[in-house]
């Protein structure tokens, strides 16, 4: 997967502990960041793609990706039995 787009995001000069937060107070400093991001949408996908079960990555949380996933695989699930 191409990553050039990772120079580009709004955190690429930010601690990434932001990013790695402990509580949801954290979550909505990093979502904050992440929602003027020009490559939000890249960075979401990459999170999705590659698994990353840590963190804030394109506006999204941990549990926020997890439902994204259970989402298209039950989208997936329903066009293959049509």
């Amino acid at each position: 997967m191409d990553t050039e787009w990772m120079s580009r995001g709004r955190c690429r000069d930010m601690d990434p502990a932001i990013f790695f937060p402990n509580d949801g107070v954290g979550v909505q400093v990093a979502q904050r960041i992440c929602a003027e991001c020009a490559v939000r949408a890249e960075c979401l996908e990459y999170a999705l793609a590659n698994r990353v079960d840590h963190g804030v990555w394109g506006g999204s949380s941990e549990r926020e990706r997890r439902r994204l996933l259970r989402q298209r695989r039950l989208a997936r699930a329903r066009s293959s039995t049509s």
